[in-house]
């Protein structure tokens, strides 16, 4: 099925996504902002400026043909709980490349594709502040159609409750829609967010998915937007525990090199990259996910 065939096929689903990230990258960035806020005045960073979201909206051209083929909009704020934060959001359509259709569900036959979503990155001034990852999407071909997405956590320096809070409230999503999404897509997660040329995980996981269509679309939506009230939920909490704590010269090279292990996987296996960067997706939007700073 595909509102690329049948313009009244998934309108109103279509139109519901793309509102529903938008709004989630409202609450998102307010929370944050309200952290940044809440910093103590006597912790490291507490005498920086406050962080503030600054956003910037991008139009996609298509080849640079002059066709414009849908954009989004840039959040990104650098600040003193956030070192650098982006909450991107967009909204895109058009045709795949021949050597890229044969890779996306229901386009190898004529590649064409609308695709929705939101993907958030944050890197954290503190070594004891997880970095983290979050995105969701909704995708359409002219032979599918489907939701996908997930969240994962990096700590430099791993904290138990906070690996296993961060599991329980992805699993209590999971659980209120089908009991055998969380070890299934936690398990895709581990999978996906590994470096096998460091033989490594990148962080703590979490849970990632793919291509969800249960044929019951506004169901798996449902599914998609509690994933990210669960990350609305947990991830600040986590962010409030270690905020204020003070840090060594060394906890923050032990976090700078962490992130070396951030970049390799972002920029050598991260299907959200290559999908931006072949479907003509906005360059600075697609590498916000890059650190700041970051040794090896």
């Amino acid at each position: 099925m595909s509102i690329l065939l049948n313009e009244n096929t998934d309108l109103l689903l279509k139109e519901k996504a793309e509102l529903w990230f938008k709004a989630l990258r409202d609450d998102i960035c307010t929370s944050f902002e309200n952290l940044e806020a809440e910093l103590a005045s006597n912790s490291i960073n507490g005498d920086m400026q406050l962080g503030k979201f600054k956003r910037s909206e991008w139009i996609r051209d298509t080849n640079n043909s002059g066709e414009h083929g849908g954009g989004g909009t840039m959040s990104i704020m650098h600040g003193r709980v956030f070192e650098k934060v982006g909450v991107n959001i967009s909204t895109v359509h058009g045709t795949f490349s021949e050597d890229f259709r044969g890779k996306i569900s229901g386009a190898a036959a004529d590649g064409r594709f609308w695709a929705s979503g939101i993907s958030l990155v944050a890197h954290m001034h503190s070594p004891f502040v997880p970095a983290v990852h979050m995105n969701t999407r909704h995708i359409i071909t002219s032979g599918d159609s489907w939701f996908g997405g997930g969240a994962d956590m990096t700590p430099v320096f791993e904290d138990v409750k906070d690996t296993e809070d961060f599991h329980e409230s992805f699993k209590h999503a999971c659980d209120s829609h089908d009991e055998e999404y969380y070890p299934k897509f936690k398990k895709w997660c581990d999978d996906y967010f590994y470096l096998p040329h460091r033989q490594e995980a990148r962080g703590v996981g979490g849970i990632f998915y793919d291509n969800l269509n249960t044929g019951n679309l506004d169901n798996d939506f449902a599914f998609t937007q509690d994933v990210g009230r669960s990350f609305l939920d947990i991830y600040p909490k986590i962010v409030k525990r270690h905020m204020n704590k003070s840090w060594t010269t060394d906890d923050r090279e032990a976090l700078l090199k962490k992130r070396g292990r951030y970049v390799e996987f972002n920029l050598l296996y991260d299907r959200g990259t290559t999908f931006g960067l072949k479907t003509g997706g906005n360059t600075e939007a697609i590498l916000m996910s890059l650190p700041p700073e970051v040794k090896w």
